[in-house]
């Protein structure tokens, strides 16, 4: 799929890097994973990409929607919200389901988790993974990609240890990066002011072993010609296998 944006990423807390902190153009910023953050959910997360920060937690929910009903699997969702303040200025609480880039991150992030994790195992329960946005410097849904993964790996790793699970439900390790071509240069992992200037970018979402699960972005300015597009996706997917082995050293 490839979807071209005309919003850009929301907010920054504080001064964005401009020379990106002394790191290298196709390097990924430095990322941190914490597990069992909340003492009530069964997984959850807190990882932090650069300055961008996310929570998640998994919720087991034990219905699944009308059209699963019947069916021998269970199913997933889920949900996406940035914090008012989780930018420089405060941005309004989101009390109602109208707001267009969220149904597009959350339809980006539950196609995603569905794509590595065997619902089997939890017929006629739905796996409800919530991601807030706690501080955002760019890349937000990136990072809520990782944490929604760390958080159904806890998951995962709880149940198996504890006997409900006879096997490991998830099916790929996930990574993801998003990627793009500023004043000219092909970076990798924009942060807040480097997504603002970018004139195409893409958000990548792969396996460690370089298999696409999905590419979201395109031009932001002028048309793209294809080998500067297929030079995207091929550092995507390099640097969102080099973020799942990062995640999964901390795991």
């Amino acid at each position: 799929m490839l979807v071209c944006r005309t919003r850009r990423a929301a907010g920054h807390p504080g001064e964005a890097s401009q020379v990106r902190q002394g790191r290298a153009a196709l390097d990924p910023r430095v990322l941190k994973v914490s597990r069992g953050v909340n003492a009530y959910a069964e997984g959850s997360a807190l990882v932090e990409l650069g300055q961008t920060r996310v929570i998640a937690t998994v919720s087991l929910d034990p219905k699944v929607p009308h059209h699963m009903r019947g069916k021998k699997e269970g199913w997933l969702m889920a949900e996406y919200l940035m914090l008012p303040r989780a930018t420089q200025d405060r941005q309004n609480r989101e009390r109602n389901m109208q707001n267009g880039r969220r149904h597009e991150i959350q339809r980006l992030l539950g196609r995603s988790f569905r794509s590595v994790v065997d619902l089997k195992p939890f017929r006629n329960q739905t796996l409800v993974i919530d991601c807030d946005v706690l501080q955002a410097d760019g890349g937000t849904r990136i990072t809520s990609l990782l944490a929604g993964y760390t958080a159904l790996f806890d998951l995962a790793d709880r149940l198996v240890k504890r006997g409900t699970l006879s096997e490991w439900p998830l099916t790929h390790e996930l990574g993801a990066v998003s990627v793009g071509y500023v004043d000219g240069e092909l970076l990798v992992d924009l942060d807040y002011s480097e997504d603002a200037r970018a004139s195409a970018d893409l958000n990548v979402v792969a396996t460690a072993a370089g298999l696409i699960l999905e590419a979201q972005g395109g031009a932001e300015e002028a048309p793209i010609a294809p080998d500067a597009y297929m030079a995207l996706l091929k550092a995507g997917i390099e640097a969102a296998g080099e973020l799942s082995r990062r995640l999964h050293a901390q795991l």
